[in-house]
């Protein structure tokens, strides 16, 4: 039989649960006064907000910061944007101030840390989720995709959500559709065409856009497991036995590098030739990159070549 708790011990025990963050209201609802806490509050408690206190000494971590700012907002309240990317693992660190939504009925004075805003039923999925309640991934990425100011801001934030496998194509799209608003709309639609096609980095997205597409080159088989080995190659040319690599620079460094090496030699062994391009070839020199890639692919096959894009201002050579 389980020991009885004390009012204070089943304070101590939710306040804990909710990474030390407590109100009056709770604690009344457990018979402790508002005299007792505000008691307690003059030790190891302090105090956050009107009626909310934390436990603990020092600086309240921004958990306890994103509990406050729900307590505060009431019932209904959820955390969205960076903070709700930041606890769904597509951000890595914690922002400098808590975005929490209100219903619309309800009206809440921004404080530091908080930041509320009211939303308007039927603009998201009305479903919150973890214990610290918040947007789903899908809402929280179309948020930050709102508030985004340029289209790379827009591939980052669809491109990895999906690679990270914290959603998928299908959900995003589900979601976009449900929204009467939602900016940059005709570009989420082109990148989650762009994704489905297997383009799972916002290098991978440029290089199918700027290089492939823009130049009229073949179509190439992306995410392909190689059969020689495990390694899944970023674009295979399989006609023409073209492997691209698109190296960012994380995953690519120190033993990364040697990975790298112990592919493309498999790779070799297999007869395939391996190119490999970065943010710069991409981004800064597309054009003669598709120059090259038509080189090595007329040599291997290939009877076109590549066309000319509004970018190409002279007759583009190979990359030295």
């Amino acid at each position: 039989m389980r020991p009885r708790q004390e009012p204070d011990d089943r304070l101590l025990a939710l306040a804990q649960a909710q990474s030390g963050v407590i109100t009056l209201d709770q604690a009344a609802d457990l018979g402790v006064g508002p005299w007792a806490v505000r008691r307690l509050a003059t030790g190891p408690w302090q105090r956050l907000a009107p009626g909310v206190f934390h436990l603990g000494l020092g600086v309240p971590s921004w958990h306890a910061q994103a509990w406050a700012g729900l307590l505060v907002g009431g019932p209904r309240a959820r955390l969205a944007g960076a903070s709700a990317a930041y606890l769904h693992g597509l951000e890595r660190e914690p922002p400098t101030t808590v975005e929490v939504l209100v219903p619309l009925d309800r009206q809440v004075r921004d404080r530091w840390p908080w930041t509320f805003r009211r939303e308007r039923p039927g603009a998201r999925d009305p479903r919150s989720v973890g214990a610290l309640s918040r947007t789903t991934v899908e809402d929280t990425v179309l948020d930050l995709v709102d508030q985004a100011a340029t289209a790379g801001e827009v591939q980052g934030l669809v491109a990895s959500a999906v690679q990270q496998r914290r959603t998928t194509v299908a959900r995003l799209r589900r979601a976009a559709a449900g929204r009467a608003r939602l900016r940059h709309r005709r570009l989420v639609d082109a990148l989650l065409d762009d994704v489905a096609v297997g383009a799972e980095t916002p290098l991978e997205i440029a290089y199918l856009h700027k290089v492939e597409r823009a130049h009229g080159l073949p179509r190439g088989v992306r995410q392909h497991r190689a059969q020689h080995s495990a390694a899944v190659r970023d674009v295979l040319y399989e006609e023409f036995a073209l492997v691209v690599e698109l190296d960012g620079r994380m995953g690519h460094e120190g033993t990364g590098r040697f990975r790298d090496l112990e592919r493309d030699n498999a790779a070799a062994v297999a007869g395939e030739l391996t190119l490999r391009y970065g943010w710069h070839d991409v981004e800064d020199r597309a054009c003669a990159v598709a120059f090259q890639l038509g080189a090595v692919l007329a040599r291997r096959g290939w009877l076109d070549e590549p066309r000319r894009c509004r970018c190409c201002r002279r007759v583009v050579g190979p990359i030295v």
